[in-house]
């Protein structure tokens, strides 16, 4: 049989958007790799903190947007992981490589202990019960202070590559690059396989997947574990970041951050997951450089009458941006590639 190219056609459409996306994928990884050398140091830091965003994102993505769970208590899982991560080098003086992956079992373990509800509950029942893992993951976080230190927190070492410490903005953001890569990598792969459409039929049917075969106990506890795997990652990745753990990092508002995140990018979308890490990440940042440049221009500190209002500003942005687009960026970034195209 002649090949299209053989033949002198042209390549199929589906065959050349697949090329040009993954011609952006590699773009879009060289630019992340020569990132520091060419922004300052502020900005290192913080694409370091968009990277584990995108991570715990991933997580709630797939515990909320593909297998319908909502959940509340994304934070505490973070905690759990930052502690693991903590704990285990202070006590046991085990490497980052090791850390890491425990951090994320310790938390995928505690994930499954509060994802028990989700057997019989579902929709704002289950909301309650994760917010319950919520306040108890951070009630032990302040009050269990022979093992947390309470409010005081703990001192995290840099991580150490044979020898080599990553106690820089530059060294620890390529450590949070390689591990989001590799996490949104198995993501993607995980939904594309047999596990991710189990996933897909529960959040639709949870009965009627039950009917045709999928044992949905199972899928449950594993979209919990799973979901909170990645928390726990993050929240050890988080630990390396910032070189300290405490209970404030963990509150109720980062779990709200999280569930935004996943709502503004686009339920049960990977690229949905990425764009809204980026957009609740970004979003404050934009809001407070814009006030700043604001100021400068009129003369006088605009800032100090809209940082009190940055909170409330920024929630009816969030707001505004469902009503336009409920289905998320990714949905967005969709339509307007579609009409490039057509264009094109």
């Amino acid at each position: 049989m002649v090949s299209n190219v053989e033949a002198g056609q042209r390549p199929a459409p589906a065959a050349r958007s697949l090329n040009r996306q993954r011609l952006m994928l590699l773009v879009g990884l060289a630019v992340l790799l020569v990132l520091p050398l060419f922004v300052p140091r502020y900005w290192v830091f913080f694409a370091g903190l968009l990277g584990i965003n995108i991570v715990a994102t991933h997580g709630l993505n797939i515990m909320m947007g593909y297998t319908g769970l909502l959940s509340l208590g994304h934070a505490a899982f973070l905690g759990v992981g930052a502690y693991t991560v903590a704990l285990a080098q202070a006590h046991l003086g085990l490497p980052f490589w090791i850390a890491i992956p425990l951090a994320g079992v310790s938390a995928a373990v505690i994930g499954v202990g509060f994802g028990l509800p989700s057997l019989r509950i579902r929709g704002l029942y289950l909301v309650i019960a994760t917010l319950a893992a919520q306040f108890i993951l951070n009630f032990v976080f302040v009050h269990w202070q022979a093992v947390t230190n309470g409010d005081v927190g703990l001192t995290v070492q840099p991580a150490n590559v044979f020898g080599f410490l990553l106690n820089t903005e530059t060294r620890v953001y390529y450590l949070i690059l390689a591990v989001t890569v590799l996490m949104t990598i198995f993501a993607a792969n995980v939904i594309d396989s047999r596990v991710g459409r189990a996933f897909v039929a529960i959040r639709e049917r949870d009965l009627t997947a039950q009917v045709l075969g999928v044992e949905i106990v199972g899928y449950k506890l594993a979209a919990f574990a799973l979901g909170s795997f990645y928390a726990g990652v993050a929240g050890g990745l988080l630990a390396y970041f910032n070189r300290f753990v405490n209970p404030e990092q963990f509150g109720l508002l980062l779990s709200v951050f999280f569930l935004s995140a996943v709502i503004v990018g686009g339920m049960g979308s990977m690229l949905g997951a990425v764009l809204g890490a980026v957009f609740m990440t970004v979003l404050p940042e934009v809001l407070r450089e814009g006030a700043l440049a604001i100021g400068t221009t009129l003369g006088f500190d605009i800032a100090s009458i809209l940082v009190p209002l940055r909170e409330t500003v920024f929630g009816l942005l969030i707001v505004c941006f469902l009503i336009l687009e409920p289905r998320g960026l990714a949905h967005l970034w969709t339509r307007l590639r579609q009409k490039v195209l057509r264009s094109g």
